[in-house]
């Protein structure tokens, strides 16, 4: 039999568990050999599991998706790719029961699309295409052979389905034009840097956490395990010693009971497994067994080096070392999970990413990019998604009717801003590039309401908003965050009438309400996420004049107001301006309002001149207004010239509020 050797080895999916293993192991090994390796970094991807491998000189990371034909063209050609070694794919059974046409997208097209460029390109000299063990379908529980490579293809499960279709191509692929491909079918691998979907690592997180380790069912399915460097080794020999036209198993016959895995594990927790294992609903099918005849790889020249209680020492003793490189996973610690397609992966929480750089470049690494997609007929997908919060409020409301007007996708977040898991579900379901939010606490009618409502108002405008920014930060996703500028008063250092605006940097002097305590309390927090946007927003005025939360509605419906110059944000002209910083990804903090002050009595001497002639109002004193209300008020100047010098176009107040307010309101 002959050795193969490959020089020039595209590798997809290297950026996930058993890819990553199998990359680093070849960059190491054989430095001759080029290793490209195309990842779009979906949501169980880390940049991180490549780090081994970052100064190698023959590494490349591309980022990119196989289900993109130009590319993987390119790729082919620009990379002289002779090898292909195939695993990206979508792989979690839990997830294949929530949305199988992903599953179909991903494993079936993708392969399609990659088999087809195999046949243009005409230079492929190995494909190496990895399926799973799970095409077989269940394996009877008295069977003592397991299931060989010419088997039948029995797939139960919409994940496995999608799997041995793709098989199917490949093998058509290979009789009808000659295309040199090598299928794998494997047993359950375990080890370091495995997305925490999946059983063991699953377990461990939980032990980790104190929290009881989930069981489907009774716990009685039957699995096999391999630690990730036997089966490493195990594509390193097939890749070189593996005929044309063949199918490989890679298993092992020590199996084990589910019950027994979530056991090891209390054990080397020194944790009760009595008291820390709960059993939950089964799956809607999950096999009673996946057992295989592992023989022909054997006869290759592969066995199985790990044991099974070192290999999870192993695998442990990493995940208790390395307990946040995946981030936030609690979605993926639900005994159900389903975390389908987060956008970004986690390419954000790896060193190579940098801000500033085109969506082509994925590191600081010269020779990790992609190139420029060619121009296609098809159609584009939309460069923005927004998700918003607070779409019963005032400015959630105005954020959807722009994004409609200005064909943007949108949706509103259905979860509650303190509830984590909902956050989660809301950002797996949308796939969002930018979330919004316009949720918080006011009062109920106004900001007195917080005065006797300290417990809601710290839920929702405090942890709720910290929340929110740490699930974005997560998943690398900027928020917008609308907040107030109603944390400042009049002092010696900014008088009344001065001019003497506050800046972004200064600190917040005003603690007359429990709803600015609440604020200023968080502002402070989120300057610790540079994912952030903060957007200090000052007694809102829209040319929605029959809108109760309308600054000018309200004061033209009191019996009486206090005339004071305050600093104002015009929402028609200001929300766009919002949804451009969002594009630009602006972040940090920003007096989101427009230049200079206007006063009530200004204010209601346009509306009179505007709107209604015969209106008139009275005027009261700042201790005669104390005198009807619970909490005191905000009164403050805030200096909007860096919001100034990034939108030049920005208008002064009053030349604010009479073009985009009162002349379209203006009666005949």
């Amino acid at each position: 039999m002959g050795s193969y050797t490959p020089k020039n080895i595209l590798i997809t999916g290297a950026a996930g568990f058993i890819a990553s293993h199998v990359a680093n192991r070849l960059i190491r090994s054989y430095p001759g050999y080029k290793i490209v390796v195309l990842d779009k970094l979906d949501y169980c991807s880390n940049l991180k599991n490549l780090l081994p491998s970052k100064s190698s000189p023959n590494f490349k990371f591309v980022k990119g998706d196989i289900a993109s034909a130009d590319l993987v063209n390119y790729l082919l050609i620009t990379e002289s790719i002779d090898t292909i070694m195939h695993f990206a794919a979508q792989t979690h059974v839990d997830n294949s029961f929530g949305n199988s046409l992903e599953f179909t997208k991903n494993n079936i097209y993708g392969t399609h699309v990659l088999l087809e460029a195999c046949k243009v390109t005409g230079q492929i000299k190995r494909f190496i295409h990895v399926s799973t063990d799970e095409v077989y379908g269940e394996t009877d529980e008295d069977a003592v052979v397991g299931n060989h490579e010419a088997s039948q293809l029995l797939p139960t499960n919409p994940y496995s389905a999608t799997k041995a279709g793709a098989e199917m191509l490949v093998m058509a692929y290979g009789r009808s034009y000659g295309l040199p491909v090598i299928t794998t079918r494997g047993n359950n691998v375990y080890g370091p840097n495995q997305f925490p979907e999946k059983l063991i690592p699953k377990f461990i997180l939980l032990a980790m956490q104190g929290k009881p380790l989930p069981i489907h069912g009774d716990g009685s399915n039957v699995r096999s395990y391999l630690y990730c460097e036997d089966v490493a080794e195990a594509f390193e020999l097939i890749l070189h010693k593996g005929e044309i036209g063949h199918v490989y198993n890679i298993g092992t016959k020590r199996e084990r009971r589910v019950i027994d895995v979530a056991k090891d594990i209390c054990r080397l927790f020194s944790i009760d497994p009595e008291t820390n294992i709960k059993f939950v609903e089964n799956r809607p099918f999950n096999d009673q067994r996946y057992f295989l005849d592992d023989e022909k790889l054997k006869i290759l020249g592969w066995s199985e080096r790990t044991q099974w209680q070192d290999g999870l020492k192993k695998t442990i003793e990493w995940y208790t070392q390395n307990p946040d490189w995946w981030g936030d996973v609690s979605g993926a610690l639900l005994p159900h999970p389903r975390m389908l397609m987060m956008p970004g992966g986690i390419e954000r929480l790896s060193e190579e990413s940098e801000e500033g750089k085109s969506e082509s470049f994925v590191s600081s690494n010269p020779r990790m990019l992609v190139p420029p997609s060619k121009a296609s007929g098809s159609p584009r997908k939309p460069p923005y998604k927004f998700l918003i919060y607070g779409r019963t409020g005032w400015i959630g409301g105005v954020l959807g009717k722009l994004c409609e007007k200005q064909g943007i996708p949108y949706e509103y977040g259905k979860g509650r801003l303190e509830d984590r898991s909902s956050l989660l579900a809301d950002i797996q379901n949308v796939k969002p590039t930018h979330v919004f939010n316009a949720a918080g606490l006011t009062g109920r009618p106004n900001v007195d309401w917080c005065e006797s409502h300290k417990a809601e108002t710290i839920r929702v405008n405090v942890a709720g908003t910290l929340t929110l920014a740490d699930v974005c930060r997560q998943h690398g996703l900027l928020m917008m965050n609308y907040a107030t500028g109603c944390i400042f008063e009049y002092d010696a250092k900014h008088p009344e009438g001065s001019g003497i605006g506050f800046k972004e940097e200064d600190t917040p002097n005003f603690h007359g309400s429990y709803y600015s305590k609440t604020k200023a309390m968080v502002e402070e927090l989120l300057k610790e996420f540079d994912n952030v946007c903060t957007l200090r927003v000052r007694m809102p005025i829209s040319s929605d004049l029959n809108n109760p939360r309308n600054f000018i509605t309200k004061i033209s419906r009191y019996n009486k107001v206090v005339n004071i110059p305050n600093s104002v944000t015009i929402l028609d002209e200001l929300i766009p301006i919002s949804i451009e910083m969002a594009k630009r990804n602006l972040r940090g903090i920003w007096n989101f309002t427009n230049p200079g002050v206007v006063s009530h009595n200004e204010v209601l001497e346009m509306y009179k001149q505007y709107i209604d002639p015969k209106f008139t109002w009275a005027n009261f004193t700042l201790e005669e207004q104390a005198k009807v209300i619970v909490a005191a008020r905000s009164n403050n100047e805030m200096d909007a010239s860096k919001l100034k010098k990034e939108f030049p176009e920005l208008l002064p107040i009053k030349e604010s509020l009479i073009k985009y307010v009162f002349e379209p309101n203006k009666k005949a």
